[in-house]
């Protein structure tokens, strides 16, 4: 419709923002459990490497578990319908998305550089493999943000 005629009929013909399992079958918001769990692969595979650029890596993290927490948090107050329906959430949800992914970007490269780095390390191939597959989940979930941020825009 129109955006001129701002009345409770062109409210409600915004789409409702899901509530309960619905959550898990709605663009973007079915988004949020994948950037956990890839988020969640990132922290683990970082963790699990000797962290021989302990500021950079740090950084990568810090990024993906608080970005973790806050996607988990956001996903249980979907699940709960904590938002009833506010037009502001929207608006949270896409600025969280938006600042986490432009985070995640910082910290997907960082970690690239230490996979780099790791290649010429001493220590073995093992690191070196563990920081390509946490170099590989940080940009997927870079991605997945990405999506996420801009999909709201979209529905």
């Amino acid at each position: 419709g129109d955006m001129a005629s701002v009345g409770p009929s062109a409210a409600s013909a915004q789409p409702a923002l899901p509530s309960g399992p619905a959550v898990f079958k709605t663009i973007p918001y079915a988004f949020i459990l994948p950037e956990i769990l890839c988020g969640t692969w990132v922290w683990i595979l970082v963790a699990a490497t000797s962290v021989s650029l302990p500021l950079l890596q740090g950084w990568v993290m810090y990024v993906s578990l608080t970005s973790c927490l806050i996607s988990l948090l956001l996903l249980l107050s979907y699940l709960l319908g904590f938002h009833r329906n506010s037009e502001n959430w929207k608006v949270l949800d896409s600025l969280y998305h938006g600042a986490t992914a432009i985070l995640y970007m910082s910290a997907a490269v960082l970690q690239a550089n230490a996979t780099i780095n790791s290649e010429l390390n001493p220590d073995g191939p093992l690191n070196y493999q563990l920081n390509s597959a946490a170099s590989f989940f940080a940009f997927l979930t870079t991605f997945l943000y990405i999506l996420h941020a801009f999909s709201i825009y979209y529905q």
